[in-house]
């Protein structure tokens, strides 16, 4: 290791690895320090189940922000799978058991089973209608990401040619995400089916006047100008592995087990002190990119740090592995079809109504909404032949309406209760118990595990567990002061953010690690 580097960046999560391999692609010596003794971050990919050869991505699951210009950029081996079934919603009506099933290949499919649902075609029609707003919305915006931030005005201008643009811009970032939602859409479990998007990770609800629940649905719908969501081939560790060896291919040098214990930026050059194999060292940079949260920032520098509430994490993952799917009430589905896209439960717009505002009263919801993501039906190459052959499966459970407060009194307690409530939610459609299903370790105990907001905060150092590590913003500067910076600049000079905590950033993107190289090399040009 050298004394001096052209650029330290703190944190190799997959927005570090990103800004490395740029930097490092350009010529500048490149070093990144992680505190944990494995790669990736949150998109790492980990054997959760010591007894059994299967690989789970522990803390996200899929892949659609990632522009494809970074995989192009880097030349990346890295391989996006289409899941044929968009999402399933079970659902009783008139004493019989039925599911919502929406594909990504057939629109015949798709329509059949919405008019099964509420008996005619026109809600179909209304949320293609409905849809097709984000849609615009993408188009105006999804090759500005990746660009200086354009000042509100600018980006409202292109939104002009039309009356369905204008309603665009006006529905997803002038009024509440609700208003849109219940001015196209009448069936109460589409119209919940819709707001989940603008509900994952964050806690807000469809009125919210802070708009955080817009933003956080614009970033579920635009990426890639589809926002369709795909699974990584080789599990979400295989972005972080890819973008490993494209970065030390181009030489960066990577330190795991690392502490950091200071930074000075006080100097005409950065310096980053920490210890590593319980030897203290210390490094100058001309530059310093940031990947982790603003908080843990603020703690390295000595500062407070003041959190707006929007801030506030709100998810509970529990990973698990089964020896077969289960079964479902529902006859007519397939619990592969059912399983292959997003299972929504408890999921409907007035349950979610209801579900928000007893988490904010301090109570565990009666109705936990989640969601469900079977990785294994797209790509298998996670499990060991053995397991691929004996139909083991992988499940990733996403809760929403868990916000840190409810778990930080007694975080043992109350994560033991929540995923209680997360298994009566999903049981309640299943013609058996989830947990006939799970697989068995050696000593007995099924193979579940759970994660509550303090977890994730304790685990990856994400503020009260935002996954988001802060609330989303929306994808464009919200002052003069903003307008064509990049998003990631700090108060302090060469120091940027690289991480989720840019403007632009949250869930796998990497947006902000090209943003935060693309800053440094236009420093280094002028």
């Amino acid at each position: 290791m050298k004394s001096k580097y052209d650029v330290v960046i703190l944190g190799a999560g997959h927005n570090g690895l990103v800004a490395a391999a740029y930097l490092a692609r350009a010529g500048l010596s490149v070093l990144l320090l992680e505190k944990n003794d494995y790669i990736g971050g949150a998109t790492t990919s980990q054997k959760v189940f010591p007894d059994y050869d299967a690989q789970l991505s522990r803390y996200s699951y899929l892949v659609s922000l990632f522009p494809q210009q970074i995989i192009d950029d880097l030349g990346l081996n890295l391989v996006l799978r289409r899941r044929d079934i968009a999402s399933y919603t079970p659902y009783a009506r008139d004493s019989r058991y039925g599911g919502l099933l929406l594909s990504n290949s057939s629109e015949a499919q798709s329509r059949r089973s919405m008019s099964e649902l509420t008996g005619s075609e026109a809600e179909f029609d209304a949320m293609k209608r409905f849809y097709a707003l984000s849609r615009t919305f993408a188009q105006n915006v999804w090759h500005t990401l990746l660009q200086p931030l354009p000042s509100k005005g600018e980006l409202e201008k292109s939104f002009s040619a039309s009356e369905h643009a204008r309603e665009a811009w006006r529905s997803l970032v002038e009024e509440p995400l609700g208003q849109a939602i219940e001015r196209y859409l009448k069936d109460d479990l589409v119209r919940g089916l819709v707001l989940t998007d603008g509900k994952i990770g964050v806690f807000t609800h469809a009125h919210d006047p802070s708009l955080l629940q817009n933003r956080c649905f614009l970033y579920h719908l635009i990426g890639n100008k589809t926002g369709e969501w795909k699974v990584p081939v080789g599990g979400m560790g295989n972005v972080a592995r890819q973008l490993e060896l494209t970065a030390r291919g181009h030489g960066a040098e990577i330190l795991t087990r690392v502490t950091i214990k200071g930074l000075d930026v006080s100097g005409p050059n950065r310096t980053v002190d920490f210890e590593i194999e319980g030897k203290e060292q210390s490094v100058e940079a001309k530059f310093v990119l940031v990947n982790f949260g603003l908080n843990i920032l603020a703690k390295i520098l000595g500062q407070s740090y003041s959190p707006d509430a929007t801030d506030e994490g709100s998810v509970f993952k529990i990973n698990m592995l089964l020896h077969r799917l289960p079964k479902l009430k529902d006859s007519a589905n397939a619990p592969a079809d059912a399983f292959g896209g997003t299972f929504h439960i408890d999921e409907n717009y007035g349950e979610m109504e209801a579900s928000y505002r007893q988490a904010a009263e301090g109570q565990l919801p009666t109705k936990v909404p989640s969601e469900i993501y079977c990785h294994t039906l797209t790509d298998d190459s996670i499990l060991s032949p053995d397991l691929r052959a004996r139909g083991f499966h992988t499940l990733t459970l996403f809760g929403i309406d868990t916000p840190f407060f409810l778990f930080e009194k007694d975080n043992p307690a109350m994560r033991e209760r929540t995923q209680a409530a997360f298994f009566a939610g999903l049981n309640r459609w299943l013609a058996e118990p989830i947990q006939e299903c799970l697989a068995c370790a050696r000593d007995g105990s099924l193979c579940i595990e759970a994660k509550s907001p303090v977890d994730i905060e304790e685990a990856l150092g994400l503020y009260h567990g935002n996954i988001f590590q802060n609330a989303l913003t929306f994808p464009f500067a919200e002052n003069k002061e903003q307008a064509s910076t990049w998003g990631v600049e700090t108060e302090h000079p060469n120091v940027y953010l690289c991480g989720s905590s840019a403007k632009r950033g949250g869930a796998v993107s990497g947006i902000p690690g090209h943003n935060a190289a693309m800053k440094v090399l236009e420093q280094v040009a002028s």
